[in-house]
């Protein structure tokens, strides 16, 4: 089949997608500028202070999105499971030559500018994810296919872990929804949370309460469906899981980051009484319930203004936004987030190849993630797990990650009429 020829690299480029982006940016950096002001450097091209620096990443991220728009589409495709491999390589290696920052080593450093590897795994597993799941030959319906897309994800997400960045890993694993777009069953992805919640409910109750509860429900379940032999055996089985479950809950938390720990302990209720550790979240909600209807105005919040808010030019970001913008400006950026994804998703339908349909519900189900667990995190709805606001947060190496994420599909999207495989 002959391809339908452009006349430039940039047509059928969707506008919208780049323009709702280029808004973030500038929201962002405002956001930044107003978290860290210092009234001794007001200068906005002060390159000592953190919003000059967020500067030089937003002008070198636009140069990337320039340079993803330049390259082929199907650039993406053929190199994806190199561009995974690279990936993988620099997770080990930020191992053994990384530095440690905040107990994670997961930084290569290079003066005063370093660089997270996990942040770019994000997009190579997509990448990877989207080449391997496009295949014609794969089917999810069958074992094989899904251990391997488990093991795609899975295996940078170790990876991490062991990075002590239990937040960047915590959000490969949301990939898994790409997964029950492509197929997988619903009853996989309702049993992987069911599992997750006993994991939790383990560490605020008892073992045995808990294994009474479920057992009485295996029970109920074998009674009602006439004792037949081989749902007796799925219920045992389903049961001596969960019972694994319950009773090793507590020891692998115990193996958890010490500051995940914290965090955890403390919405679950189970280290209430320690109130620095609730330091964090008690002045977030401070901050942001302070900004009440319309907010105090641009760099007039006091709680960000005097450094109440821990790390509020980073995963706090939402606190500046509440605190100044107030109601009105809070649902404006979530709309701003709700509209940017609910864009993403009908890119992603449209596409003629299951590698771009694929990769844009890779790039939906991140930036979902990373919107609902930080905003979430700041109001007190989910534990503080510590990953940045998209487009938002400070930090060059979240910003090119996530402009990455997006700009390769905003490419493959505009070229999804040539894009057949």
């Amino acid at each position: 089949m002959r391809r339908p020829e452009t006349t430039s690299i940039f047509s059928n480029i969707d506008w919208i997608t780049v323009l709702t982006w280029l808004v973030m940016l500038i929201l962002g950096w405002c956001n930044v500028y107003s978290a860290v002001y210092d009234e001794d450097h007001p200068a906005i091209l002060d390159f000592s202070q953190k919003y000059g620096k967020q500067l030089i990443w937003i002008g070198t991220g636009i140069l990337i999105a320039f340079l993803l728009l330049i390259i082929d589409a199907e650039f993406h495709p053929t190199f994806a499971w190199i561009i995974y491999g690279v990936s993988m390589v620099s997770l080990v290696a930020v191992m053994f030559f990384g530095r440690e920052v905040a107990g994670s080593k997961s930084w290569f450093r290079f003066g005063d500018f370093g660089i997270q590897p996990a942040e770019f795994a994000k997009f190579a597993t997509c990448l990877a994810l989207a080449k391997y799941l496009s295949d014609i030959n794969i089917k999810m319906s069958e074992t094989k296919p899904r251990l391997i897309s488990f093991a795609i994800v899975i295996f940078p997400t170790l990876l991490i872990i062991l990075e002590k960045e239990t937040g960047c890993a915590i959000v490969l694993l949301v990939l898994i929804l790409v997964l029950y777009r492509e197929g997988l069953p619903g009853s996989l992805l309702l049993l992987a949370m069911g599992m997750a919640f006993l994991f939790f409910a383990s560490l605020v109750y008892p073992s045995m309460t808990l294994v009474i509860i479920c057992g009485s429900l295996a029970l109920l379940v074998i009674i009602f469906t006439r004792k037949r032999l081989r749902t007796f055996i799925n219920v045992l089985t389903a049961f001596l899981v969960v019972v694994c479950i319950i009773f090793s809950a507590k020891m692998v938390f115990e193996h958890f980051p010490a500051h995940q720990k914290k965090r955890i302990g403390v919405y679950l209720g189970i280290e209430s009484g320690k109130k620095d550790k609730e330091w964090n979240e008690n002045e977030s909600i401070i901050a942001i319930g302070s900004g009440g209807f319309a907010g105090k105005g641009f760099l007039q919040g006091t709680q960000t203004k005097y450094d109440f808010v821990p790390a509020q030019e980073t995963d706090f970001i939402f606190c500046t936004v509440g605190e100044e913008w107030g109601w009105l400006g809070s649902t404006f950026i979530v709309g701003l987030f709700a509209f940017l994804l609910i864009r993403i998703i009908f890119l992603a339908e449209r596409q003629r190849s299951a590698f771009s349909r694929i990769y844009g519900y890779g790039v939906a189900s991140i930036l979902f993630f990373h919107v609902l667990v930080n905003i979430g995190m700041t109001v007190r709805l989910i534990p503080v797990i510590g990953i940045p606001l998209p487009f938002f947060s400070y930090g060059g190496s979240s910003l090119w990650g996530f402009t990455i994420l997006l700009f390769i599909f905003i490419k493959l999207d505009s070229q999804r009429l040539m894009i057949l495989r």
